[in-house]
Protein backbone atom coordinates (compact mmCIF):
# COMPACT_ATOMS: atom_id res chain seq x y z
CA UNK A 1 0.00 0.00 0.00
CA UNK A 2 2.81 2.59 1.02
CA UNK A 3 4.50 1.59 -2.07
CA UNK A 4 1.67 2.32 -4.29
CA UNK A 5 1.12 5.69 -2.55
CA UNK A 6 4.61 6.61 -2.90
CA UNK A 7 4.42 6.03 -6.86
CA UNK A 8 1.79 7.97 -7.12
CA UNK A 9 3.70 11.06 -5.51
CA UNK A 10 6.75 10.49 -8.00
CA UNK A 11 4.30 10.22 -10.94
CA UNK A 12 2.75 13.75 -9.90
CA UNK A 13 5.57 15.35 -9.67
CA UNK A 14 6.85 14.54 -13.04
CA UNK A 15 3.65 15.78 -14.38
CA UNK A 16 4.56 19.51 -12.54
CA UNK A 17 8.01 19.88 -13.58
CA UNK A 18 7.01 18.60 -17.28
CA UNK A 19 4.37 20.97 -17.74
CA UNK A 20 4.39 24.40 -20.13
CA UNK A 21 6.20 27.46 -18.74
CA UNK A 22 3.85 30.03 -17.24
CA UNK A 23 3.23 32.85 -19.90
CA UNK A 24 4.97 35.95 -20.05
CA UNK A 25 3.02 39.27 -18.73
CA UNK A 26 1.33 41.22 -21.92
CA UNK A 27 3.23 44.28 -22.44
CA UNK A 28 0.98 47.28 -22.89
CA UNK A 29 0.35 48.16 -26.39
CA UNK A 30 2.59 51.71 -27.20
CA UNK A 31 0.01 54.54 -28.18
CA UNK A 32 1.98 57.09 -30.91
CA UNK A 33 0.62 60.63 -29.65
CA UNK A 34 -2.26 62.05 -31.58
CA UNK A 35 -2.00 64.35 -34.52
CA UNK A 36 -3.46 67.15 -32.46
CA UNK A 37 -1.25 67.20 -29.37
CA UNK A 38 1.21 69.82 -29.31
CA UNK A 39 4.94 68.51 -28.74
CA UNK A 40 6.09 69.68 -25.82
CA UNK A 41 8.26 72.89 -26.68
CA UNK A 42 11.73 72.76 -24.95
CA UNK A 43 11.91 75.43 -22.19
CA UNK A 44 13.57 79.06 -23.40
CA UNK A 45 16.72 79.22 -20.95
CA UNK A 46 17.44 75.52 -21.78
CA UNK A 47 17.36 76.50 -25.55
CA UNK A 48 21.03 77.68 -26.57
CA UNK A 49 20.47 80.91 -28.57
CA UNK A 50 23.23 80.89 -31.47
CA UNK A 51 25.91 83.83 -31.38
CA UNK A 52 25.59 86.04 -34.47
CA UNK A 53 28.83 85.62 -36.28
CA UNK A 54 27.56 87.84 -39.41
CA UNK A 55 30.11 90.57 -40.37
CA UNK A 56 27.96 93.94 -39.33
CA UNK A 57 27.74 96.19 -42.70
CA UNK A 58 28.94 99.41 -43.03
CA UNK A 59 26.07 102.34 -43.14
CA UNK A 60 26.05 104.84 -45.65
CA UNK A 61 27.02 108.21 -44.03
CA UNK A 62 26.89 111.13 -46.10
CA UNK A 63 30.21 113.08 -46.19
CA UNK A 64 29.51 116.79 -44.97
CA UNK A 65 29.62 118.71 -47.96
CA UNK A 66 31.95 121.75 -47.73
CA UNK A 67 30.46 125.05 -47.74
CA UNK A 68 32.26 127.95 -50.02
CA UNK A 69 33.39 130.96 -47.84
CA UNK A 70 31.48 133.67 -48.46
CA UNK A 71 32.63 136.17 -50.84
CA UNK A 72 33.46 139.93 -49.06
CA UNK A 73 31.03 141.98 -51.32
CA UNK A 74 32.07 145.95 -50.77
CA UNK A 75 28.71 147.27 -49.86
CA UNK A 76 28.93 151.20 -51.67
CA UNK A 77 28.92 153.93 -49.22
CA UNK A 78 26.19 156.24 -49.64
CA UNK A 79 26.61 159.24 -52.00
CA UNK A 80 27.08 162.40 -49.71
CA UNK A 81 24.37 165.27 -50.00
CA UNK A 82 26.53 168.40 -51.20
CA UNK A 83 24.98 172.08 -50.58
CA UNK A 84 24.47 174.02 -53.60
CA UNK A 85 27.49 176.17 -54.17
CA UNK A 86 26.52 179.88 -52.92
CA UNK A 87 27.26 182.74 -55.59
CA UNK A 88 30.95 184.65 -54.91
CA UNK A 89 31.90 181.73 -52.43
CA UNK A 90 34.91 183.25 -50.17
CA UNK A 91 37.96 182.08 -51.05
CA UNK A 92 38.70 179.96 -47.90
CA UNK A 93 35.80 178.58 -45.44
CA UNK A 94 36.76 176.96 -42.29
CA UNK A 95 35.58 173.46 -40.37
CA UNK A 96 36.20 173.62 -36.55
CA UNK A 97 35.50 170.03 -34.85
CA UNK A 98 36.53 168.24 -31.71
CA UNK A 99 39.51 166.26 -31.26
CA UNK A 100 39.10 162.14 -32.20
CA UNK A 101 41.74 161.66 -29.19
CA UNK A 102 40.92 164.00 -26.27
CA UNK A 103 43.01 161.75 -24.12
CA UNK A 104 46.07 162.67 -25.87
CA UNK A 105 44.71 166.76 -26.61
CA UNK A 106 44.83 169.42 -24.07
CA UNK A 107 41.20 170.50 -22.00
CA UNK A 108 39.38 173.13 -24.01
CA UNK A 109 40.85 173.16 -27.23
CA UNK A 110 39.22 172.34 -30.88
CA UNK A 111 41.13 171.47 -34.08
CA UNK A 112 40.37 174.13 -37.45
CA UNK A 113 41.44 173.18 -41.16
CA UNK A 114 40.81 175.62 -43.73
CA UNK A 115 39.52 174.87 -47.38
CA UNK A 116 38.16 176.27 -50.70
CA UNK A 117 34.65 175.91 -50.93
CA UNK A 118 34.78 176.02 -54.79
CA UNK A 119 36.33 172.59 -54.42
CA UNK A 120 34.93 171.09 -50.84
CA UNK A 121 31.40 171.59 -49.00
CA UNK A 122 31.21 171.09 -45.52
CA UNK A 123 28.31 168.13 -45.18
CA UNK A 124 27.33 165.12 -43.17
CA UNK A 125 28.45 161.68 -43.49
CA UNK A 126 27.23 158.28 -43.63
CA UNK A 127 27.23 158.17 -39.89
CA UNK A 128 26.03 162.18 -39.14
CA UNK A 129 29.19 163.31 -38.45
CA UNK A 130 30.74 166.58 -40.45
CA UNK A 131 32.40 165.70 -43.05
CA UNK A 132 33.87 167.67 -45.94
CA UNK A 133 33.21 166.32 -49.85
CA UNK A 134 34.59 166.77 -53.03
CA UNK A 135 32.50 169.07 -55.67
CA UNK A 136 34.02 167.16 -58.49
CA UNK A 137 35.38 164.30 -57.32
CA UNK A 138 32.75 161.36 -57.04
CA UNK A 139 33.33 159.61 -53.49
CA UNK A 140 36.47 162.03 -52.53
CA UNK A 141 35.88 162.60 -48.78
CA UNK A 142 37.43 163.61 -45.78
CA UNK A 143 35.76 162.53 -42.12
CA UNK A 144 37.04 162.47 -38.47
CA UNK A 145 38.32 158.77 -37.64
CA UNK A 146 39.88 157.08 -34.54
CA UNK A 147 42.07 154.19 -34.45
CA UNK A 148 40.49 151.12 -34.83
CA UNK A 149 41.39 147.05 -36.80
CA UNK A 150 40.93 146.24 -40.19
CA UNK A 151 40.68 142.70 -41.64
CA UNK A 152 43.64 140.04 -42.76
CA UNK A 153 43.13 141.15 -46.47
CA UNK A 154 44.60 144.75 -45.93
CA UNK A 155 47.59 145.75 -45.27
CA UNK A 156 48.55 149.41 -44.46
CA UNK A 157 51.91 151.61 -45.39
CA UNK A 158 53.17 153.93 -43.02
CA UNK A 159 54.71 156.86 -44.25
CA UNK A 160 55.00 160.85 -42.27
CA UNK A 161 53.83 163.98 -43.18
CA UNK A 162 55.13 167.54 -42.04
CA UNK A 163 53.18 170.62 -42.58
CA UNK A 164 54.71 173.16 -40.66
CA UNK A 165 53.45 172.84 -37.12
CA UNK A 166 51.74 169.47 -37.85
CA UNK A 167 53.21 166.24 -38.14
CA UNK A 168 50.96 163.65 -39.65
CA UNK A 169 51.25 159.64 -39.61
CA UNK A 170 49.84 158.95 -42.98
CA UNK A 171 48.55 155.09 -43.27
CA UNK A 172 47.46 154.19 -46.54
CA UNK A 173 45.62 151.08 -46.48
CA UNK A 174 45.27 148.56 -49.51
CA UNK A 175 43.26 145.05 -50.59
CA UNK A 176 44.80 142.98 -52.91
CA UNK A 177 46.76 145.37 -53.92
CA UNK A 178 44.38 148.08 -54.84
CA UNK A 179 44.69 151.15 -52.66
CA UNK A 180 41.39 152.10 -50.83
CA UNK A 181 41.79 154.98 -48.24
CA UNK A 182 44.06 156.55 -46.03
CA UNK A 183 44.28 158.12 -42.70
CA UNK A 184 45.80 161.02 -41.31
CA UNK A 185 47.07 161.12 -37.56
CA UNK A 186 48.67 164.29 -36.16
CA UNK A 187 48.32 167.64 -34.64
CA UNK A 188 50.27 170.82 -33.34
CA UNK A 189 51.44 170.05 -29.86
CA UNK A 190 48.03 170.78 -28.19
CA UNK A 191 45.76 168.36 -29.85
CA UNK A 192 45.88 164.81 -31.56
CA UNK A 193 43.40 163.69 -34.10
CA UNK A 194 42.86 161.67 -36.84
CA UNK A 195 40.63 161.92 -40.68
CA UNK A 196 40.61 159.47 -42.97
CA UNK A 197 40.25 159.96 -46.99
CA UNK A 198 38.30 158.00 -48.70
CA UNK A 199 37.87 157.63 -52.43
CA UNK A 200 35.72 155.48 -55.34
CA UNK A 201 38.09 157.08 -58.46
CA UNK A 202 40.98 159.27 -58.72
CA UNK A 203 42.88 158.10 -55.87
CA UNK A 204 46.11 160.38 -56.13
CA UNK A 205 43.68 163.79 -57.34
CA UNK A 206 41.66 163.23 -53.95
CA UNK A 207 44.64 162.49 -51.68
CA UNK A 208 46.47 165.52 -53.13
CA UNK A 209 43.45 167.62 -53.08
CA UNK A 210 43.29 166.51 -49.23
CA UNK A 211 46.91 167.16 -48.21
CA UNK A 212 46.12 170.86 -48.91
CA UNK A 213 43.05 170.77 -46.69
CA UNK A 214 44.81 168.70 -43.72
CA UNK A 215 48.14 170.89 -43.84
CA UNK A 216 46.40 173.52 -42.52
CA UNK A 217 45.48 171.97 -39.56
CA UNK A 218 45.85 173.98 -36.18
CA UNK A 219 44.20 173.98 -32.67
CA UNK A 220 41.86 177.39 -31.52
CA UNK A 221 40.42 177.57 -28.33
CA UNK A 222 36.70 176.05 -28.31
CA UNK A 223 35.16 179.61 -27.49
CA UNK A 224 36.08 180.17 -31.29
CA UNK A 225 35.11 177.17 -32.77
CA UNK A 226 32.46 177.45 -35.45
CA UNK A 227 29.00 175.20 -34.67
CA UNK A 228 29.13 172.13 -37.21
CA UNK A 229 26.29 172.14 -39.82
Amino acid sequence: MLRRVFLILIFSFFLVSCGGAAPAPTEAPVVPPSATEAPTQPLIADTPTPADTSTPQPTNTPLPTSTPAPTSTETPLPTLVLPTEVVNPPVRSVWDGTPTYPGDSASGYAFRVTYAPEVWALTLDQFGYPALGHRTLSGCVISVTSGRGLPPSMNVEHETLEAGEVTFDVGTAYENGVKKFATFTGGDGRIITAFQVSFLEESDSCLADAVVVLSTLRSIPVSQATPAP
